[in-house]
């Protein structure tokens, strides 16, 4: 357990060079990063599921619904809800990146703004007071500028598979919806009645029983 008491005074130093801007930033990059996992635990495990459960509700609904424009409808609250889940936080995670060079700069003016004190105090004669104020300046914002680029990588690798697993059911949609439109068929696998010429075809004497009787009454009409 000795190691970990060296790491805790090695953070307390860092946290004490730094200044109280570290401490936030700390607290971003914790909340960042916990975001991120909660993330990459979605995209691998909750993701699949939830696409899957998305074709089994677009297979029930497609063989319940005759109208096209309905179904497309249908279609598109699926993958609007599906897309949600996907892209959740990812703006947020955005957000904190940006938010963490800019803590970094507040703690570069906050160390300049130490090292005036101390001049105005002073002068340029106490160099190690000066040079705790500098190390203030410098340490935050090497501290936000690395705590953004450990998450960056992340952030993009998680919005592209996002966008790629959405491509996918969206294509897998409609596949399965085409599938289940018969060639020459109504959607949803609703038959058309056949034609009349068709039904005239098989039963070719009632069509021209039909046909003639109207002629037949005319005659008739005429010699009466």
């Amino acid at each position: 357990m000795s190691w970990w008491y060296e790491i805790a005074d090695a953070a307390r130093a860092f946290l004490a060079l730094g200044g109280p801007v570290l401490y936030a930033i700390g607290v971003v990059t914790a909340v960042m990063w916990a975001l991120i996992l909660e993330r990459l635990w979605h995209g691998l495990r909750v993701l699949p599921a939830e696409a899957r459960a998305a074709r089994t509700e677009w297979l029930a609904e497609r063989d319940r619904q005759v109208d096209e424009w309905f179904a497309l409808h249908v279609r598109s609250a699926i993958l609007s809800r599906v897309g949600q889940s996907a892209r959740r936080n990812l703006a947020l995670i955005e957000a904190l990146l940006r938010i963490l060079p800019l803590l970094g700069l507040l703690g570069t003016v906050w160390g300049m703004v130490r090292v005036f004190d101390v001049m105005t105090v002073f002068g340029t004669g106490n160099a190690r007071v000066m040079a705790s104020g500098v190390s203030q300046a410098t340490v935050p914002t090497m501290a936000g500028l690395v705590a953004a680029l450990s998450g960056l990588c992340f952030v993009y690798w998680l919005r592209q598979r996002a966008n790629r697993e959405m491509r996918a059911l969206d294509g897998a949609l409609q596949l399965e919806g085409a599938a289940l439109r018969p060639a020459g068929g109504a959607p949803g696998g609703a038959k058309t009645p056949p034609s009349t010429s068709r039904r005239c075809s098989t039963s070719s004497s009632s069509c021209s029983s039909s046909s003639l009787s109207p002629r037949r009454s005319s005659k008739s009409s005429a010699w009466t």
